[in-house]
């Protein structure tokens, strides 16, 4: 019994580490954390509550010198 509440303890203190190692990977890849992406936008890597890192499409474009 101690050690199912050790083991419960752990996962509660732990649960907020986590959650904020995803906010920071969301920002480390220039994301913002929210509910849905737009249609310009890429889903990257989740974030806490539910969240999604979302960022911006780059769009590709043509080097005139190649052409």
């Amino acid at each position: 019994m101690k050690t199912l509440l050790f083991i419960c303890a752990v996962l509660f203190f732990l649960a907020p580490a986590k959650n904020e190692f995803f906010d920071a990977k969301c920002h480390k890849l220039k994301g913002k954390c929210k509910s849905s992406c737009q249609k310009n936008e890429e889903l990257v890597a989740f974030c806490q509550k539910s969240l999604k890192c979302c960022l911006v499409l780059q769009t590709c474009e043509l080097n005139e010198s190649n052409s």
